[in-house]
C-alpha cells in the first residue's frame, strides 16, 4: 500500500491518510442526500403528489452515489491524488430547472424530462472525455476571459443560494417586488399573501409552524454551520444537517417514519428508470427530434455542462494542489491529466445511470488540510460512498429545511472567487457582474455565462482592444445571441 500510494514519499502516514479521507467524506457527505432532493425539489415529495417524483428520488440517490464511488476510486487509483467526486452543487439545481421543472410546468411526462437530462449530461461528459483526451480542454479554457472564469463559480453561488432561500420558504414570491422575506409577522397573525395553485396572489390562512418555522429553522442550520466553521470544527455541514434533523420532528409535532424496506426499493427503481433510462428513445427525440429549436437547446446545454464542470475541476483541483503544495516546478498540479480524465469518466457515469454532473469537489480540501496527500485519502472517502448506497431510508428522514443550509452555504464559499476580478476595470467588471448577477435573476446558469459573454465581446470590440484571442468567445457570444433568440428559456 505505501508502494502503490507512495505515503511515506509525500511524507504521510497511513493513519493520516485514513484520517483525511473520513474528514472529506463527513464534509461532503450532505451531497447523498442534498442532490436527489435538488433533482426532484424536495417540496414536491409530499403525500399525494406524483409517485414519480419518489421513483425519481430513489434512482438519483443511487446514481449519485454510483458516480460518487466511481469517480472517487478513479481519483484514487488512476490519478492517485487525495481528490474526492460527487454531483455538483448548482448543476443538480440547474438539472431540475432545465429538465424537471419544465416537465412540471407543461404537465409534461416527468420521467421523460429526467431521461431527457441524463442524455445532455452523457452527452457532455463525453465532449469533456474527448477534450481531456485530445488535451483541447486548456486552450477552451484559455478562451473564456479571466474575469468570467472568476464570476461563473460566484454566480453558480448565488443562484444556488436562491435556491436553498426558496425550498424552506426564507424568501416568497411578491406580486409587487417580486420576492420577499418570509412573512413572520403574518404567519404568527395566522394570515399571509401568498401565491395559490392558479399562480395568484391570495390571502391565505397558515400556521406559524408550518409556514415559517421551517425557514426559521434554514437560518439556524446556516448560524450552525457558520459558527462551527469559524471555529474549525471537522464536517460543519454535516452537523448542522444532524442538528435541524433531530429538532425538526419534534418542534414540528410530527413522526419520522423508517422503513429498510426502501433500501430494495430505491434499487428497483433505479433499475426500472435510472441506468436503463439513457435508452428511452422519448428522451433522444426530445433532444434531437423535435425541429431546430429544441437541437440549438439541447446543444447549449450540453456544452454549458461540459464548460461549468470543467472550469470547475480546474478551479478546485489547481486550489487544493495549492494548499497541499501538490504543485510541479510551472505551478501546475501533478497528475493534472489524470484528474481531468478521472472527472470526465464519473460524468459519463453519471449520465448513464441517471444523475447530474460529477465534478471534483471543493470539500476535498478539508481533508488535504488533515493531512491527506495520496490516492489513499479518496480511496476511503470511496468506500464511505458504497455504504451510503444501503442507508436510503436514512437519508429520507432529512427534511428540506435541513439540507437548505448546505446549499446557502456553498453559496457562500463559491462568492470567494469573485473578489478576484478587476473591479478598476469596466471591460473586466462589467462582464463578470453581469455573469454573477444573471444567474439567478433570469434562474439559469447558462444565461448568466452567455450574457456576461456578449457584454465581454461588445465592450472590448468598442474599445479598441479586441484581439485575435478574443474569436474564441466572440464564437460563444454569437452562439448565445442566437439561443436569446430562437429558444425561450
Amino acid at each position: 500500500m505505501d508502494k502503490f500510494f507512495k505515503i511515506s514519499e509525500n511524507k504521510s502516514t497511513v493513519r493520516t491518510e485514513i484520517m483525511a479521507g473520513l474528514t472529506t467524506f463527513f464534509a461532503m457527505a450532505y451531497i447523498v442526500i442534498t442532490n436527489p432532493n435538488q433533482i426532484v425539489s424536495f417540496n414536491h415529495l409530499t403525500p399525494g403528489a406524483d409517485p414519480k417524483f419518489q421513483m425519481i428520488w430513489n434512482a438519483v440517490y443511487v446514481a449519485s452515489i454510483l458516480g460518487a464511488f466511481i469517480g472517487t476510486m478513479l481519483m484514487s487509483l488512476y490519478a492517485k491524488m487525495p481528490f474526492a467526486q460527487a454531483c455538483g452543487m448548482g448543476l443538480n439545481s440547474f438539472f431540475f430547472v432545465s429538465f424537471i421543472l419544465p416537465a412540471i410546468m407543461s404537465s409534461g411526462d416527468l420521467i421523460t424530462g429526467y431521461h431527457y437530462g441524463m442524455v445532455v449530461i452523457f452527452l457532455s461528459g463525453v465532449i469533456f472525455f474527448i477534450l481531456s483526451v485530445t488535451k483541447l480542454r486548456e486552450k477552451i479554457a484559455k478562451a473564456l476571459p479571466d474575469c468570467l472564469k472568476k464570476a461563473i463559480p460566484a454566480g453558480i453561488g448565488l443562484f444556488i443560494a436562491f435556491l436553498g432561500f426558496q425550498n424552506v420558504g426564507i424568501i416568497k414570491a411578491n406580486q409587487y417586488t417580486l420576492v420577499q422575506f418570509n412573512d413572520i409577522h403574518g404567519a404568527i397573525n395566522g394570515t399571509v399573501t401568498d401565491v395559490d395553485l392558479t399562480g395568484a396572489y391570495v390571502q391565505q390562512a397558515v400556521s406559524f409552524k408550518d409556514y415559517a418555522l421551517p425557514a426559521l429553522l434554514a437560518l439556524l442550520g446556516l448560524i450552525i454551520i457558520a459558527v462551527l466553521d469559524q471555529l474549525k470544527v471537522k464536517g460543519s455541514v454535516l452537523i448542522s444537517i444532524l442538528a435541524v434533523t433531530i429538532i425538526y420532528y419534534p418542534i414540528m409535532g410530527i413522526a419520522p417514519s423508517f422503513d429498510m424496506g426502501q433500501v430494495g426499493q430505491s434499487f428497483k427503481d433505479f433499475g426500472a428508470i435510472g441506468i436503463t433510462g439513457l435508452f428511452d428513445g422519448a428522451a433522444w427525440t426530445k433532444a434531437f427530434g423535435s425541429g431546430a429549436s429544441a437541437i440549438f437547446t439541447t446543444v447549449v446545454l450540453i456544452i454549458t455542462y461540459a464548460l461549468v464542470d470543467m472550469f470547475d475541476t480546474i478551479g478546485t483541483v489547481y486550489g487544493t494542489a495549492s494548499q497541499a503544495g501538490m504543485l510541479d516546478q510551472n505551478g501546475d498540479p501533478v497528475n493534472l491529466d489524470k484528474c481531468m480524465m478521472s472527472d470526465s469518466v464519473a460524468t459519463v457515469v453519471g449520465g448513464v445511470s441517471g444523475t447530474s454532473t460529477v465534478t471534483t469537489f471543493v470539500e476535498s480540501a478539508s481533508g488535504v488540510g488533515a493531512g491527506g496527500r495520496t490516492g489513499l485519502t479518496s480511496l476511503v472517502v470511496a468506500i464511505c460512498f458504497f455504504i451510503c448506497l444501503f442507508l436510503s431510508p436514512v437519508a429520507s428522514l432529512v427534511p428540506a429545511c435541513a439540507t437548505a443550509p448546505a446549499l446557502i452555504y456553498v453559496g457562500v464559499l463559491m462568492m470567494k472567487n469573485f473578489k478576484d476580478v478587476d473591479m478598476s476595470e469596466a471591460r473586466s467588471a462589467v462582464p463578470a457582474f453581469l455573469a454573477l448577477i444573471c444567474m439567478p435573476l433570469t434562474y439559469s446558469i447558462s444565461n448568466g455565462i452567455g450574457i456576461g459573454a456578449i457584454a465581454y465581446t461588445l465592450i472590448t470590440l468598442f474599445t479598441g482592444k479586441y484581439t485575435k484571442k478574443d474569436i474564441a468567445i466572440t464564437v460563444v457570444a454569437l452562439l448565445f445571441v442566437l439561443k436569446f433568440c430562437m429558444v425561450t428559456m
